[in-house]
């Protein structure tokens, strides 16, 4: 089933008065790219987020944020009391000892380098938050991956919609691939009549089949054709395929592209020509669109 790469996913819960907040937004991307934002007390977690998201997803660029609220009045920060200390005797020191009382802000001081630092949670309360981020973790993805499914189903349908388009103007050209020999025939018959009953000459008609065998030989477009239908048959079968195809999708539309134009390069006919050009722009309309899929 195709699957955008556009969606959004989120999962929360609230674990020992400890609000968790999972979000993960998806755009298009030729390849997977994954930006994790992580408080400080959850840093340790990267490296098991990043393979999760690898066995997940194939192809996008994925924002993942974490947000971790106490609701229960309890610190997830740690003062370092005695850098405080030796920030203090500093100061203390700088006025000295006979200038009296003076004021320092503590506010301030809570904003100096090294005072304020994350808590040191313990080996239990560590596992207890790595669990609790990758079970939310695993819920945004799977609700990640329900947008990015609904989506994907409007695409499919456009492009099997293309499909039929490319299909229609193959069965037209297929229909009119041996009558553009025969007129060419018809052409050349009258044309060379022409000129010969000027000059009371007779027409050799051997000479006249040859270049007609010559014309047909080099304006031959079945084998192009048979391919085009073959790519064609083979993009629908990957629309319906489990496994992300994206990138397949990409390379067959771009087969499909390859064929059209050499089909109207030999085919020498105003109305294949035309023919031609709606194939092209459902191939571009496809090669458009797939770009959006995983």
């Amino acid at each position: 089933m195709v699957s955008s790469m556009t969606g959004f996913g989120q999962a929360a819960a609230e674990v020992d008065g400890v609000l968790y907040t999972v979000e993960i937004r998806s755009l298009n991307n030729r390849y997977l790219k994954t930006q994790l934002r992580l408080p400080d007390i959850a840093a340790f977690l990267e490296d098991d987020l990043d393979k999760l998201h690898r066995e997940h997803f194939h192809r996008g660029s994925i924002n993942y944020s974490l947000r971790m609220k106490n609701v229960s009045g309890q610190a997830l920060i740690d003062i370092d009391e005695q850098a405080l200390r030796t920030y203090m005797a500093r100061l203390t020191g700088l006025v000295g000892g006979d200038s009296g009382p003076f004021r320092v802000d503590l506010a301030s001081l809570l904003t100096l380098p090294g005072i304020v630092q994350p808590s040191t949670p313990d080996l239990e309360t560590l596992e207890k938050i790595r669990q609790t981020v990758l079970d939310l973790t695993r819920q945004a993805f799977e609700r990640l991956k329900e947008t990015r499914l609904e989506e994907g189903k409007l695409l499919a349908e456009d492009l099997r919609a293309n499909c039929a388009v490319i299909r229609e103007k193959l069965a037209l050209i297929r229909q009119r691939k041996d009558a553009v020999v025969e007129e060419y025939h018809q052409r050349l018959r009258k044309r060379a009549a022409d000129l010969l009953a000027q000059a009371q000459l007779e027409m050799d008609q051997a000479l006249l089949a040859r270049e007609v065998a010559i014309f047909a030989e080099r304006s031959d477009i079945s084998e192009e054709l048979i391919r085009l239908e073959t790519h064609l048959n083979h993009f629908e079968a990957c629309l319906e395929g489990d496994e992300p195809a994206g990138r397949r999708l990409d390379f067959i539309a771009q087969e499909l592209l390859r064929e059209a134009n050499t089909i109207a390069s030999k085919a020498s006919d105003a109305l294949i020509a035309q023919w031609v050009i709606d194939i092209k722009c459902a191939v571009d309309r496809i090669k458009e669109q797939v770009q959006n899929i995983e």
